[in-house]
């Protein structure tokens, strides 16, 4: 019996951990083949491939973010071969498994929560006595009849083979996305989330976690993503596992999700002095710091003591942060939520993902959301469309931030910029990016892809068409930051040089007979007139450079901006205040 197991992945880079353990625990007593696509391949593509392993058996792994691509190629899997076996499992299919094996007829099996034991017991059914009420753990048909099992026990995760070692693919996987878990279940009850339904945390055993990080490392794994709900919550185990990567990392990066206010003290204080920068992203739920919404989902979070580590981590400047907000949380209207977001904004993220809430089969916020008066998506991902004070033109108003935000912050393409709008111009982070928002849907924006220089340009149109009394010193930031986006002497920008041609010539003469007022650094380069108009772009900054950048203060004065480039290298800034009137010019600079 050949048996085929895929999912479809959000994207290519991205691995299924799911697949790896069926097949793993499986493949010693069966001929099973692994298959990764990603939703954006054609279902024909999908089938295609498929069917050329001749498979007896097809299971699917399944998530919100590919269930209705995968109906689609069940529905032609069956027509192509109606005596294929086929079978679901996942997540998505783990709740409202009667309501599934209604809607999807073509689906022979569903195995419902943790697969490996399941799958390998039903796949023994399958090619022997089809004893299929024998198998814990699965939902099938008898007849006409849908039937669903009693829940399988806990399986012991140290008796489940390495989903790693063994496997063929091991190059490939070193310029994707590997993920690892190092335990299962929660210990937190959020309504909202799926595991929190899983009482109770298990744990591999260290001594074999170890030994698989060392193999992914020795093997060129650039990124491995620790999938634990909340990977601190066993302090000494953590530990452990954190100063293992710390001693044998070899480049490799890792990222986990932690829960920041309950990071314990000395293990802080042993990541903020010993992790290497760049080793190391903590991902951290925040969702909303309105406590009020926190107790309505089962969700008890000390804002105050997750700030002071946020703030530890960020002050060693050796850990990249990601902070998470859900949208829509019950009792969180948009007033609200602007307050949590200016709140965790504050806090100054590496990145600030910015949801939107889903209400996942099995949650206990979709038992309860008559409540609140949620409506949402009838098909996955079910996110809100609205509830009782948040309706669905607010919900609108605050896609529009997520949209800027991903552009302007999470990119971190203009941080001197964006920094300077939140804290100087606008009243609040959130303000700018809700009017930024809005002004760019105005414009349809939305629709049309956009170049680096478009994202530059519509900024400055923005905060032209505002007004800001600002605008010169903001404008200078715009220029300093788009030097910086680029690794070599861009040949295009997207504004027009201040200084005319000719005189850009007699600044070059200027600065190569006098390079001591660019400061030893400059002057050690070197440079002739002929390799400073090769390697170097200048502009005229409204701002003493050098005060800003040791300050961050703005002090008003002609500032000349020399950039250098030095091939692959990024930009080395340079520049001149004080002497400036006394550069021969047909337009002088002061």
């Amino acid at each position: 019996m050949k048996t085929v197991i895929a999912t479809l992945n959000a994207k290519y880079i991205h691995t299924s951990l799911a697949l790896r353990y069926l097949k793993a625990y499986c493949q010693k007593d069966f001929d099973i083949e692994m298959v990764e696509f990603t939703i954006k391949d054609t279902p024909m593509n999908i089938v295609t491939d498929i069917v050329l392993h001749n498979p007896d058996v097809v299971g699917f792994s399944c998530y919100i973010w590919n269930i209705e691509e995968t109906i689609v190629v069940i529905d032609m899997l069956k027509k192509i071969n109606p005596s294929i076996k086929i079978v679901l499992g996942g997540p998505e299919v783990s709740y409202d498994v009667k309501e599934w094996m209604e809607r999807l007829t073509e689906v022979d099996f569903i195995v419902v929560g943790e697969g490996e034991e399941t799958f390998h017991h039903l796949l023994t059914e399958i090619s022997t006595d089809q004893k299929y009420h024998m198998v814990f753990g699965i939902a099938y048909r008898k007849n006409e009849e849908i039937l669903i099992n009693p829940p399988r026990p806990k399986l012991d995760l140290n008796t489940i083979p390495s989903p790693y070692q063994g496997f063929d693919d091991i190059e490939e996987l070193r310029n994707r996305v590997v993920y690892f878990e190092t335990s299962r279940g929660c210990p937190f009850s959020c309504s909202f989330c799926l595991s929190s339904i899983e009482v109770g945390v298990r744990y591999f055993d260290i001594a074999r976690t170890k030994q698989e990080l060392l193999y992914l490392i020795d093997s060129g794994v650039k990124l491995i993503k620790f999938v634990d709900r909340t990977f601190n919550i066993k302090r000494d185990y953590a530990m452990e596992i954190f100063q293992f990567l710390i001693e044998n990392h070899q480049g490799t990066v890792f990222q986990f999700e932690i829960t920041a206010d309950i990071m314990r003290p000395e293990v802080l204080d042993y990541l903020t002095e010993n992790a290497p920068p760049g080793v190391f992203r903590f991902e951290i739920g925040v969702q909303s710091t309105r406590d009020e919404t926190n107790l309505l989902v089962n969700r008890r979070q000390n804002f105050n003591k997750l700030t002071r580590t946020v703030q530890t981590i960020k002050n060693a400047k050796n850990i990249d942060q990601h902070l998470d907000l859900i949208a829509g949380l019950p009792e969180e209207d948009y007033i609200s939520f602007r307050k949590t977001f200016n709140d965790v904004f504050a806090l100054r993220p590496e990145e600030l993902q910015l949801g939107f809430l889903k209400m996942l089969r099995g949650t206990g916020i979709r038992i309860s959301a008559e409540k609140y008066g949620y409506v949402w998506m009838k098909r996955a991902p079910y996110e809100i469309l609205g509830n009782d004070i948040l309706p669905f033109t607010d919900i609108i108003r605050i896609k529009r931030v997520e949209d800027v935000l991903e552009k302007y912050w999470n990119a971190h393409r203009m941080d001197y910029t964006v920094e300077f709008l939140v804290t100087k111009v606008f009243e609040t982070p959130f303000d700018f990016f809700q009017e930024f928002g809005d002004y760019w849907e105005s414009q349809g924006w939305q629709r049309i892809g956009h170049q680096l220089e478009d994202l530059f340009s519509h900024l400055y149109e923005f905060l032209e068409k505002r007004q800001i009394h600002e605008l010169p010193v903001i404008k200078g930031l715009m220029q300093l930051d788009y030097f910086l986006t680029q690794k070599n002497k861009p040949r295009k920008t997207w504004w027009k040089f201040a200084v005319e041609k000719q005189d850009m010539q007699h600044i070059m003469r200027w600065i190569a007979e006098r390079p001591e007022v660019l400061g030893e650094e400059f002057v050690a380069l070197k440079l002739d007139e002929k390799e400073l108009h090769k390697h170097t772009i200048m502009e005229i900054l409204p701002f003493d450079l050098k005060k800003y950048l040791q300050t961050g203060e703005i002090y008003e004065s002609t500032c000349l901006l020399i950039v250098y480039y030095e091939l692959g290298q990024g930009p080395r800034f340079y520049s001149v205040s004080e002497d400036v009137a006394e550069i021969p010019l047909a337009h002088p600079l002061v």
